[in-house]
Formats: C-alpha cells, sequence, structure tokens
C-alpha cells in the first residue's frame, strides 16, 4: 500500500538491550537500574527476558527466585514513578509456592503492576527451561492510554496463533521479551516482521545481547510498525532501540486494508 497516514499524536518508545554477562542478581539489578537511568526520556521502556540472572543459567533459577513482592519488583516499581512512565520489566524467575514460572510485569506510571504474563510456550529445545518452570495459563491484554498491549516472551513468536487471539481480544501492540540466541538470528527477524505484519498491529521486543552460560543472544531488538516495516533496530551489543511511533495508525491500517475482517473459521 502507498497510501499515508496521518499521525494524530505520538509515544515514544525505548527497548533497553542489555549487555549480558555473568552477575550476580544483585549486581545484573544495578546493571539494568543504571542503563534505564540513562535511557531517553520515553512513555515506555522494555527489557528482555530472565535477565536478573540470565535465561540460561538454569542452575540459578530456583535460588535467583522472587515472589512477586521482591527486590526487583519494587526496585523497578519505584523506577516507574520516578520516570514517570510505563515499563515492562522484561521476566524474572518468580516463585510462587514451590512453582516457578517465567514472568513479565507490566508497570504504570504509578508503579502499580497492570499486567502480568506468566510465559505460555516454555522452550524444550536443549533448554531446561520446560523442566524447571510451570507454564503459564493466561493470555495477558493490557489496556494503556495508546490503545490495548499483548504481553508475550520470546519463544511465543513461532506461535501465531497467540497473537491472534490477543488481536480478537482487542490488541493493538504486541510487546516481547526476549533472550532469542545468535544462532537463530534470522528466524527472530522474520517472526518480529511477521507477527506484526499479519496482525497489522505494532511489535515492539526487547531482546537480549552479549551471552552467559557459553551462549551468545542475537540483540536486535525491534519496533515494527503494522505494515512490518521495521522503524528501529538494535545492534548486537549493549543499545537502545528507539522510536517516536503514532498509535492511531493501526487502526487507520485496519481501515484502509481490512485483512482481519476477512479471514474465514474452518
Amino acid at each position: 500500500m502507498s497510501k499515508s497516514f496521518e499521525k494524530v499524536n505520538t509515544m515514544r518508545i525505548t527497548s533497553i538491550q542489555l549487555d549480558m554477562k555473568e552477575r550476580s542478581k544483585e549486581e545484573s539489578l544495578a546493571y539494568a537500574l543504571s542503563l534505564l537511568h540513562h535511557a531517553p526520556a520515553s512513555d515506555l521502556f522494555l527489557l528482555p527476558e530472565i535477565w536478573p540472572c540470565g535465561f540460561f543459567s538454569f542452575d540459578r533459577y530456583r535460588s535467583d527466585s522472587e515472589p512477586v513482592d521482591g527486590p526487583v519488583v519494587k526496585a523497578f516499581q519505584n523506577e516507574a514513578k520516578k520516570r514517570g512512565s510505563h515499563i515492562l520489566m522484561g521476566s524474572m524467575v518468580e516463585r510462587e509456592g514451590d512453582r516457578l514460572f517465567n514472568t513479565t510485569f507490566f508497570l504504570n506510571p504509578k508503579g502499580e503492576i497492570i499486567g502480568r504474563y506468566r510465559k505460555i510456550h516454555l522452550f524444550g529445545y536443549q533448554s531446561r527451561e520446560r523442566g524447571l518452570l510451570t507454564p503459564g495459563t493466561e493470555i495477558a491484554v493490557v489496556e494503556t492510554p495508546w490503545g490495548k498491549m499483548g504481553l508475550s516472551t520470546c519463544y511465543d513468536l513461532r506461535f501465531p496463533e497467540f497473537y491472534r487471539k490477543m488481536v480478537d481480544l482487542g490488541s493493538t501492540f504486541f510487546l516481547v521479551a526476549s533472550a532469542w540466541p545468535r544462532v537463530r538470528l534470522e528466524a527472530w527477524s522474520l517472526f518480529n516482521r511477521a507477527r506484526a505484519l499479519e496482525n497489522l498491529a505494532y511489535l515492539f521486543s526487547c531482546n537480549c545481547a552479549g551471552s552467559n552460560a557459553n551462549t551468545e543472544y542475537a540483540g536486535h531488538s525491534m519496533l515494527v510498525d503494522p505494515l512490518g516495516k521495521v522503524i528501529a533496530e538494535g545492534g548486537e551489543g549493549k543499545d537502545y532501540v528507539s522510536a517516536e511511533v503514532d498509535p492511531g495508525l493501526v487502526k487507520a491500517v485496519r481501515k484502509d486494508f481490512p485483512a482481519l475482517d476477512d479471514r474465514v473459521f474452518f
């Protein structure tokens, strides 16, 4: 489509692409907060998947796990209030009783938890995530001033029906916290664009960079528009991936090219 759309209002998104290495949870928290402090002023910040210990540090999952009222969440609640911004905290290993979850918390500018997503699709290929963690059971679609945002984590990107369900629940934005490995960078790039384009929705992802447990991360966090165009993309190392977007573009694109209305249900 060649038609252009007039902006009605804007919001700034910044993905904070952390450079992962072997750190204690306390060191990782200090590092993440330092990057947040130096990030450009934004309406919404995103962090990646299981950054407090590193996704591939499976032996640390239980020892580094926290309940919802633990120090990591509290620290970011304070930051959300200080910055006056929404923050997708990325994910951490959440502990509830004896069970562990890969959980993403979404905070509003008051520091309140307005969304909690426990990763549904746990990764089993050359990974211990599926054996150590309990899968989530609920899709999380969160109301924000710019529209509804669906929360997802890494491996979820391989399941298009998951994102289509979030569209059916009203999502116009997808937020993705990830620890995608460098060896599958091409797939990462494809899925980021495809999930946005096929659903005519914005997709904002934050991936890990660097490495831990002898596994390199892909980096290349992306901000993708509803036509599948990459607005901004990170490199291979520590990075701020930031852009100003027009939330009204989704409605305009869906009205002009109503592919979602043409679906046939089998």
